[in-house]
Parts: structure tokens; C-alpha cells; sequence
């Protein structure tokens, strides 16, 4: 089914995880996709990987030089945006006592800044009925020990919603989130925990979930897609929670 036929998708971080999941669903059903992702490897192994119908561009979310260059560079391949997923970002975890001046800065330069400003650079290419999708975290609804500085920096995008919601809606332009709980990503690999420390944070993490299992990455692509799409239509300013019901059902 082609429902995303002639629509232009962009998608930061697309190059792993959500974001790859994501550009993969778009292009099962029409779209033609660009992706961003902070190395030329990455995104030169993506592109292959995507085949047809996907762009790639090297462009660092956490870099607000390479922010205000995206769009100049999008311009070389398109003159509209149809749906923007800002999805590009990772986590840091650590106890109040040890977070460091430069964690914080990285954390919400990325995702604070990170993610106004890529709005800020696309919102000219996007006309009437385009759509822009967040990604947030389930962390926000709950407080979890070690993720304070994570978890209020996705607060603030959690709060660009409402507040870019209701600036769109003059333009046509829908705004909404996913709010994804634990996935099966490479999310754990820019925190310094060893892989042996990685394998064991998840196996402790998995008794703790409704389904015993981390989410796919498909599931929080097509929570996306669903928003991007005419089904959507009239969903704006809202955010979708996919965590298996972990924020909602924990004891």
C-alpha cells in the first residue's frame, strides 16, 4: 500500500534503531526518505542497507553548526519537507553526585537544542498538511534513579509539543510525539558502560516489564507512521506512549 507516495520524509538519526526502523516503513510505502547520522560510514551503510529511494547526509545532532547547515543541504536533493521525525539522540545515565558540567551540556545540546533547532531549520521547507513527530521517552511520566539530566531534557521536547502545536496550526502543520519505553536499540552504547555492564542492565530491566520484553523498533515506526498519516489527520499536539503499558502498570 502506497499511502506515503510522492511525500518526503526526513529522518535525524536514521542511520540505527528507531530512526532506521522508521525510514524502513516510509519506504515500504512510498516515500522517499533522507536520513542523517553523525559519521559518513554510518550513513553510507544505512543508505545501502535502505536501498532505493533513500538519501543520506552527515549531519550532528548535538553540532548547531551542522543544524544550520541541514537545510541548505536538504536543498540540494528537495525543496519541501513533507514529514520530519526528529528522532536523532542518546542517553547518558549517571547519579546526581557524579554528572559531570560536560554530560550535561552534551545531553541538552542534543536533545534540547538539538531538537528545536532542526525544527527551526526545516519549518520553511514544510507547507500546509506536512507533519513533525518527536521522539520523547517514557521516563518522563516516571522517576527513575540516574536518569535525571535524560529525562529532563526529553521533558523539555515533551513540552515542544504543545508549544510547537500550537504555533504550527496557523501553517497546517501537525504536530505530535512518541514516547517510546524500552527498546531493543543501541541506546546503552554512548553511556561508558561496558558490554558486559550493558548485557546486564537489560537482563534486570526485562522482569521489570508488563511483557517481558524490550519493544521492537518496528512498533515505535509504525506508532510514527500512523501519526505522519491521513489517519492521523486530526491529532495534533499529542503524545503517543509505546511502552507496553510500563508507565501506566509499574507498581
Amino acid at each position: 500500500m502506497q499511502k506515503f507516495k510522492n511525500k518526503i520524509v526526513l529522518i535525524t538519526g536514521g542511520t540505527n534503531g528507531m530512526g532506521f526502523a522508521t525510514a524502513k516503513e516510509f519506504i515500504k510505502t512510498g516515500a522517499k526518505v533522507i536520513i542523517t547520522g553523525r559519521s559518513q560510514e554510518t550513513v553510507d551503510k544505512a543508505v545501502n542497507d535502505l536501498g532505493q529511494n533513500t538519501i543520506g547526509i552527515v549531519s550532528n545532532a548535538g553540532k548547531l553548526s551542522d543544524i544550520f547547515e541541514l537545510q541548505n543541504q536538504l536543498k540540494s536533493y528537495t525543496d519541501k519537507i513533507d514529514i520530519l521525525f526528529v528522532n536523532a539522540g542518546y542517553g547518558k545515565f549517571n547519579s546526581i553526585e557524579n554528572v559531570a558540567i560536560h554530560e550535561f551540556d552534551e545531553i541538552f545540546n542534543m536533545l534540547v537544542k538539538g531538537t528545536f533547532f532542526t525544527v527551526q531549520q526545516i519549518l520553511p521547507l514544510m507547507r500546509e498538511e506536512s507533519s513533525i513527530i518527536l521522539n520523547t521517552t517514557f521516563l518522563t511520566e516516571i522517576g527513575h534513579a540516574n536518569t535525571s539530566i535524560y529525562s529532563a531534557a526529553k521533558a523539555a521536547v515533551q513540552s515542544f509539543i504543545k508549544t510547537f502545536a500550537a504555533e504550527c496550526t496557523t501553517k497546517g502543520i501537525r504536530v505530535n510525539g512518541v514516547s517510546p519505553g524500552h527498546i531493543n536499540t543501541n541506546i546503552f552504547n554512548n553511556t561508558g558502560l561496558t558490554a558486559e555492564q550493558i548485557k546486564g542492565t537489560i537482563e534486570s530491566i526485562i522482569p521489570t516489564l508488563p511483557f517481558k520484553r524490550f519493544g521492537r523498533p518496528s512498533e515505535i515506526a509504525k506508532t510514527v507512521l500512523f501519526l505522519a498519516s491521513d489517519d492521523a489527520s486530526y491529532i495534533h499536539g499529542i503524545e503517543i506512549t509505546v511502552d507496553g503499558g510500563l508507565s501506566k502498570t509499574k507498581s
